[in-house]
């Protein structure tokens, strides 16, 4: 039987791979039991996850006009409880930053002006929501920037900084590569010691977007606009597994067939692998 929030939250000393160690079942019982919401707000998460893709810039008060306007009864509370929970914030400079979680280091922003001209200069990743029938995981990504290549990926059903962990842990052990830099946003899954740390051992220098700023990692979010539109959208699936199995064929399909107009239309696979010989 899969873990349960209430347990978790009891146990907030220890991590979710750890809990799962302890009890003896794989991490894969926790990660996709997804995260269940009333049908009412489930609706409403699509709504405003399909919104956020077309109007990022979009916060709670635009957000919960274009809920009403759809004649939903909605206060900006539960939309702003729903933006939070899905990980969803508006893009615009923002003169009080919010802090990292305590005692989290945040690093300057090293992308702007530079120039991308091969792989394995920038590696970044991030974590977006994904529906389902009756519930959401969150999908963390780690793409290489030149190429497009999407390196690894996970899925979990809380926003524990284990799963993005392990997506950089495989991403460096599959390449036997490691990038100049690292760019992730400022989210604490990406500032703890347990994530930074992995790349600090390998001497990869750490890039932190401004926060409210997704263009700072324009890429990746093109990306998860990519994959929601043509996978996501198209499928209703019903239990985590099945979402895995479905994600696990799409990124083959991306980085293995679907050409880009950036790369001259080759693949991720062709720039990514051919210039550097291990794929």
């Amino acid at each position: 039987m899969p873990l349960r929030h209430g347990w978790v939250e009891a146990q907030g000393q220890l991590s979710i791979r750890r809990q799962c160690q302890l009890s003896g079942i794989p991490r894969s019982t926790w990660y996709y039991e997804p995260v269940t919401e009333s049908e009412e707000n489930l609706l409403y998460m699509r709504l405003l996850d399909e919104q956020y893709l077309r109007t990022p810039f979009y916060g709670v008060p635009r957000m919960t006009q274009m809920l009403r306007q759809k004649d939903y009864e909605v206060n900006p509370k539960r939309v702003g409880r729903l933006m939070a929970l899905m990980g969803l914030q508006a893009i615009y400079p923002k003169k009080n930053l919010s802090k990292p979680a305590p005692g989290h280091k945040i690093y300057p922003y090293l992308l702007r002006g530079l120039k991308i001209v091969h792989p394995n200069q920038v590696w970044s990743t991030d974590i977006t929501y994904i529906r389902m029938l009756n519930g959401f995981l969150y999908l963390c990504a780690i793409m290489d920037w030149y190429s497009r290549y999407v390196i690894s990926w996970r899925l979990s059903n809380t926003l524990d900084a284990d799963f993005c962990i392990e997506a950089l842990e495989e991403a460096l052990a599959t390449t036997q590569l490691r990038p100049e830099i690292f760019n992730t946003d400022q989210g604490s899954q990406f500032t703890s010691e347990a994530f930074t740390g992995v790349l600090l051992r390998k001497e990869v220098k750490i890039s932190m977007d401004g926060r409210g700023r997704a263009l700072d990692n324009v890429f990746i979010e093109r990306l998860w606009r990519t994959v929601k539109y043509e996978h996501v959208f198209l499928h209703e699936y019903k239990n985590g597994r099945d979402l895995w199995q479905g994600l696990n064929g799409y990124w083959r399909f991306y980085n293995e067939q679907r050409p880009h107009k950036s790369l001259a239309y080759q693949t991720p696979k062709e720039v990514f692998g051919n210039l550097n010989g291990v794929l």
